[in-house]
Formats: structure tokens, sequence, C-alpha cells
């Protein structure tokens, strides 16, 4: 069982930036790849960044390239998603999850553990 507590959301203004944090609490952290997910109001979750087990690949969804980065600290059990240059659209909940499943995971049912989220707020 893999248990994930996102911190860091909060209201920015636009331009703006924050940094999230996902700690989790597993042994075996370093097994896992891990994904950072955001949902709006009204609409559906969407993926936002992922990053392998090592760290050594990350990807993006183009709405948040050159803006986002994903990181992990394996020794500290911990994902981040630093933010920068915020836009109001950005505004969502966010979440990271965890997934053993190798290569690229976009998709929500591809990840087994799911934190509890924190809420993004961009003002403009």
């Amino acid at each position: 069982q893999v248990q994930l507590v996102e911190s860091g959301g909060g209201l920015v203004q636009a331009g703006g930036s924050l940094r999230l944090s996902c700690a989790a609490s597993v042994r075996t952290f370093s097994s896992y790849a891990m994904g950072w997910f955001r949902q709006a109001p009204g609409k559906e979750r969407e993926f936002v960044a992922g990053i392998s087990w090592s760290g050594g690949n990350t990807y993006y969804t183009d709405s948040v390239k050159g803006r986002f980065t994903i990181s992990r600290d394996n020794a500290k059990n911990t994902v981040y998603l630093q933010m920068n240059s915020l836009k109001p659209e950005d505004t969502a909940v966010y979440y990271c999850a965890a997934t053993q499943r190798e290569g690229l995971r976009i998709a929500t049912y591809e990840y087994d553990y799911w934190g509890q989220g924190t809420q993004v707020t961009v003002s403009s």
C-alpha cells in the first residue's frame, strides 16, 4: 500500500510560482513512476507531468511545457512539481499518483495510488 500526501497549493497571482510536494509512505518509492494530474471544476482529471522511477525521464502535457518541472528525491520519498508563469487556466485541484507500470503513463487508470489533492488557484 502506498499513501501519498500533497502539499504546497495556494492562491497566487497570474505570472507567479508555486512548488507542490508529494510525500510517499512506502519503502520502495524508487520502484514507482510518479505523475501529477489536475482537475478543474466541471472537467475531467487530466495528466500534467510524469517522471520515471529514477527521475531520468520526464514528460509533460503541452499546455505546461516550459513552465512546469517535475522532479523527485528518492532519498526523501518525495516528488515535486515546480510551477512557474502560472495562468488562471492552471486553477485546479492537483493530485499526485503512483504506478509500477513501465513506460509513459498519462491515463488515470494506469495509476494505482492517489493523494487527496491540493488546491491551486491563480488569480488574473
